[in-house]
Order: C-alpha cells, then sequence, then structure tokens
C-alpha cells in the first residue's frame, strides 16, 4: 500500500489546520455535550466553507471531493481536539441524497450542510445494543403518519441536537432485519423524552423515550422496511473518518509531556514504554490509511474497519493505563488530563461498535472464520 496526498490536498490540510487555530481549546472531541454551543458555532463555521458537504456530490450541493479530503479533514479536527464529525452530514446526508426523495432533500439538506440541523442516532436499545436485528421499538402506520412507541438507549448528545435518525420495527415482531424502517423524529415532538445518563468522563449519554409519537409518513427515509441494507451503506460510506489516527497520536503526545512535567521522562521504563506506544500509535495510522486506501479503490472495507477501531481502541487504552501506571495518584487526580483520558478510555470499546463485535467481523470477513464457533 503507497498513498501519498496530493500537493493540492497537503495544502488543504495547512488551510484547515490554520482554520482550527481558534478552536485548539475547545476540547469538544471528548466533551461536545459540555460544550455544544462552541461546537455548534465551530460546525457552522465549517459549513460556511462547505466542509460539512465536501464529499457530498456537487449535485446534492456539495464540493464533490473524493473520501482523502474528508480523512485529512476530520484526521485534523480530531488531533486538534475540536470534535467529532457529525452524524447529521455523514450518515444521515449520505442517506438522504442516496435514499430520499425530492422533497426530502430539499427539506433536510440544506440545514445539514449549513451547520444549523444535527442528529442523534436512535438505534440501540436496553435489550438491543449491538443486537439491532432484534430492536422492540414500533412504528404503526395510521394513515399519513406513524405512531412510535418505545425506548431508546444510550444516544449520544441526543439532549442537545435537534432530530433523531430512528430506527424502529415496522413489520412483525419476529421480522428480524427485515422489518425495520428508518425515520426522521423532530426531538421537540409531542411524546418525545430525553433522559440523561452520566458518564465517567463527566459527559453523558441518553435515553430517548417514545410515548405515541406521531411521525408524518413523509418522514420515513426509503422503503417500508428497507432500513436494513440502507444502513449498511450508510456505515460504509463512513468508515475512514469514523476513528481517525489523529486523536490517538495527540493522546500520546499529551502523555508525553504530561511524564516529562511530571519529571519522569527520563526514566527508563517511561522510555521504553512510549516508545512502544509510539509503534502502536503508527499501527493504528496504518490501519487507518488501509481503510482508507480500499475506499478509494472500491474494496470492501468492513473487515479493515474494525481492526482499525481495535487498534484505535487498544492504543487508547493503552496510552491512559501507562500513565496511570507511571504517573501513580498525581495522573488520577479528578480533572487532570491524564484522569480524563482514562475514564474516557474505559468506554472505549463500546461506543462505535464493541470490540467483541469487531472481532467477529475481522474473523468471518478477513478469515473466512465462523465467529460463532
Amino acid at each position: 500500500m503507497r498513498i501519498h496526498f496530493s500537493s493540492e490536498q497537503e495544502a488543504f490540510r495547512a488551510e484547515v489546520r490554520v482554520f482550527l487555530e481558534p478552536y485548539r481549546g475547545l476540547d469538544g472531541f471528548f466533551g461536545q455535550g459540555l460544550k455544544w454551543p462552541e461546537v455548534r458555532e465551530l460546525f457552522r463555521a465549517m459549513g460556511e466553507r462547505g466542509w460539512l458537504a465536501l464529499a457530498w456530490p456537487e449535485s446534492a450541493g456539495g464540493l464533490g471531493r473524493g473520501p482523502a479530503w474528508e480523512y485529512i479533514l476530520w484526521d485534523e479536527v480530531a488531533y486538534a481536539r475540536a470534535a467529532r464529525n457529525p452524524l447529521s452530514a455523514g450518515i444521515v446526508a449520505r442517506t438522504l441524497i442516496r435514499h430520499g426523495d425530492d422533497a426530502q432533500r430539499a427539506e433536510w439538506l440544506p440545514r445539514i450542510r449549513s451547520g444549523e440541523l444535527h442528529f442523534s442516532l436512535a438505534y440501540s436499545e436496553p435489550e438491543a445494543g449491538s443486537d439491532l436485528a432484534g430492536l422492540r421499538v414500533r412504528a404503526d402506520r395510521d394513515g399519513e403518519h406513524y405512531t412510535v412507541q418505545g425506548q431508546k438507549c444510550w444516544q449520544s448528545y441526543a439532549q442537545d441536537m435537534d432530530c433523531f435518525w430512528l430506527l424502529a420495527r415496522t413489520g412483525s415482531p419476529d421480522s428480524r432485519g427485515r422489518g425495520l424502517s428508518l425515520f426522521i423524529c423532530e426531538k421537540e415532538r409531542e411524546g418525545v423524552t430525553v433522559s440523561g445518563l452520566p458518564t465517567l468522563d463527566g459527559d453523558q449519554l441518553n435515553a430517548v423515550h417514545f410515548d405515541a409519537v406521531r411521525i408524518p409518513a413523509s418522514q420515513r427515509i426509503g422503503p417500508e422496511n428497507g432500513a436494513w441494507t440502507i444502513m449498511g451503506e450508510a456505515l460504509a460510506d463512513e468508515r475512514h473518518i469514523q476513528f481517525p489516527p489523529g486523536r490517538v497520536r495527540r493522546d500520546l503526545e499529551e502523555m508525553a509531556d504530561w511524564l516529562r512535567e511530571a519529571g519522569l521522562s527520563n526514566d527508563s521504563a517511561v522510555r521504553r514504554a512510549l516508545a512502544q506506544l509510539a509503534v502502536e500509535v503508527a499501527e493504528v495510522e496504518m490501519h487507518g490509511l488501509l481503510v482508507l486506501d480500499a475506499m478509494q479503490k472500491g474494496r470492501p472495507a468492513a473487515a479493515a474497519a474494525a481492526a482499525n477501531k481495535i487498534a484505535h481502541t487498544v492504543a487508547c487504552q493503552n496510552i491512559a493505563r501507562a500513565v496511570a501506571e507511571f504517573g501513580g495518584p498525581a495522573a488520577l487526580m479528578a480533572g487532570s488530563r491524564p484522569d480524563l483520558l482514562w475514564r474516557h478510555a474505559l468506554w472505549e470499546t463500546i461506543g462505535g461498535g464493541t470490540t467483541e463485535i469487531m472481532k467477529g467481523i475481522v474473523a468471518r470477513e478477513a478469515l473466512g472464520l465462523d465467529a460463532r464457533g
């Protein structure tokens, strides 16, 4: 594999870095729920430059650039700790472009492109986390509306978002993935209740209750019972920016600086650990580029993306663990940077797909094994 970014792409990287200078203290990558007004302004500023629609087709109002441009953009944003890539401009917008009708695209895409409209994924449920085919929230057709009943759980940033990208069962109870449909549901609709679930890093996930919520049938995206294939397509579009290596690179740099300031950087054991962690970060970079390479060449990227997620998770945890071990109590003081990274690393194996699920994908897709055996 050889990936060389063009001179034009490297100039874009430099432009992004200059743009991000005022946002380098924002820290919205970890604490978006605590910094949402500022993060939203960042997204608006990106929208003004067309960057939220960087790889959308020009026919949909985008800039028509390829995945490498998106990779550069969100890798730099992650390194700057400014924000995570918004789901609205990615999974939601791409699905609307591909499967929405003209009226839906006209209604939703301009506000997403400008950074004004943001979505939370309403997929997981208390008894259907990684196994989405088993979800129970129902959407029953009643004339020109659907009535939604049930509970979602662990929704990121739902307390601040404008809409939910809602996955609900429209088929029979035993229809599994064949009976699911996608909807747009505004958070302010009657019957929607959002309850916070505090997380160890000081932010929150959310539980979302739908109590006889009426959603216009015009806000169903794609065919009834057709969500399973649509979701797979949207996920494939996002694989190159889901886990940017810039985040892990910054983790290591920050922890190396902390150890230096603590007077520990000359310890031979610390130096060996940092060297090993630098190798792990390089591995994460390689995995990220493998995903990008596969996408640019139109090859299946599911296994590469799963391996990337595993490497990313392991590196995050190993960096945080090493600093905790060497720094002792000082590294675990509430409010310290090592403490934040350690707390955040504790649930890295869950967000974006559990490590167990990712290993199953690698076993099945790359090694040809039956992950259940």
